[in-house]
């Protein structure tokens, strides 16, 4: 594969494994609602999309429900689920590598953006990044193109050709191919099967095993 100078990563489930932080966050405020808590296929399709659209999309709530949901979400999960999880294996040798490479590193992050620095910053590895890139608490940045557009405006504006993302689920590809700028869809622990190729992922991993080796070779 070709070598970009501007290399982006997503957060959730393809740097840090934060599946027990997020899950127990969406149960608490589904119990909190009076909603039976989802089942553990319904759980790994909250991570990637929005919390809103997933509280809709797939437990069913109204749009008034959803904001009352991401509410108690972040109620728990600003205190506690914050630090549930861990880097997988060989994602701080990887972004080392990257560096030492001269590569230029960002996250673009449907997550927002403040609760980002604090999991990177917690796992020791926030200092491999020029620039951090999360969504917003409000709906201003809420789409994972608009946190990849973003990214790239940090960096300068530089051609998009130069810039790829990395991540783990189709909505990574998705964004990064409404922005313009290609993606490396990475097979981790949420994606089903086939659901990078039926995104058109540019490149396609499965593990940070494979990922390093495409990256660095």
């Amino acid at each position: 594969m070709k070598k970009y100078k501007y290399i982006l990563f997503d957060l959730d489930g393809m740097m840090v494994n934060t599946d027990d932080g997020v899950f127990n966050c969406v149960c608490y405020a589904h119990e909190k609602l009076g909603y039976p808590r989802p089942d553990k296929e319904t759980l790994k399709k909250y991570m990637g999309p929005p919390l809103k659209y997933s509280f809709v999309n797939f437990s069913g709530m109204t749009a008034e429900e959803s904001e009352q949901a991401l509410a108690f979400y972040r109620e728990r999960y600003s205190v506690t689920g914050l630090y549930e999880g861990h880097v997988f294996e060989g994602i701080p040798e990887l972004l080392k590598a990257l560096k030492d490479s001269g590569a230029l590193l960002g996250t673009a992050t449907s997550k927002p953006e403040e609760y980002a620095k604090k999991i990177l910053e917690h796992f020791d590895i926030a200092k491999y990044f020029d620039e951090i890139t999360g969504a917003t608490f409000g709906d201003s940045r809420a789409h994972k193109h608009q946190v990849v557009e973003e990214a790239i405006r940090r960096f300068g504006s530089p051609d998009k050709s130069e810039v790829l993302l990395i991540g783990d689920r189709k909505y990574d590809t998705e964004g990064a191919h409404k922005v313009g700028i290609a993606c490396f869809g990475v097979y981790m622990d949420c994606a089903e099967e086939g659901e990078h190729e039926q995104a058109g992922a540019d490149y396609i991993a499965h593990g940070v095993k494979e990922l390093t080796e495409a990256l660095l070779k």
